[in-house]
């Protein structure tokens, strides 16, 4: 066998996506480890630990498959990889960007871009989300 030496792509973990039976259960449990919510609707939420790493919880019938997040730190290394890899780019209800590829061993990758007027968000932008999801729910 072969081994293939060309470099795909360079990116750092980001975020691991699994399935939810129930996301606002599964949401209130990682907060209570120390998470906060950085995004929630219905069928998804991202998650994030103090130091950025996500949590993307896929509730049942969710578009996105489980996988793991890579993220790039430009929109123009997020193009090289696309094309590398030849995948299209997505915009996501959020407003990052991405495109899933074959990872390793059979394992689905996201190479993720977060613009930077995504920023962060405050704490008062997190409760009115999770209320939200809450009257929705």
């Amino acid at each position: 066998m072969q081994q293939q030496t060309e470099k795909r792509f360079a990116a750092v973990m980001d975020h691991i996506a699994v399935n939810s039976e129930d996301i606002g259960r599964d949401v209130d449990e990682y907060q209570r480890i120390g998470f906060h919510v950085e995004s929630l609707y219905e069928d998804w939420a991202m998650l994030r630990d103090g130091r950025g790493f996500g949590i993307a919880l896929l509730g049942p019938g969710s578009k996105h498959p489980p996988h793991f997040g890579l993220r790039v730190e430009t929109h123009e290394a997020l193009e090289e990889a696309a094309g590398q890899e030849n995948r299209p780019i997505k915009e996501h209800r959020d407003r990052s960007l991405s495109f899933y590829t074959k990872g390793i061993g059979g394992n689905v990758v996201e190479v993720v871009y977060y613009p930077p007027e995504l920023g962060g968000r405050d704490e008062e932008s997190q409760s009115s989300t999770a209320q939200t999801f809450e009257r929705r729910a």
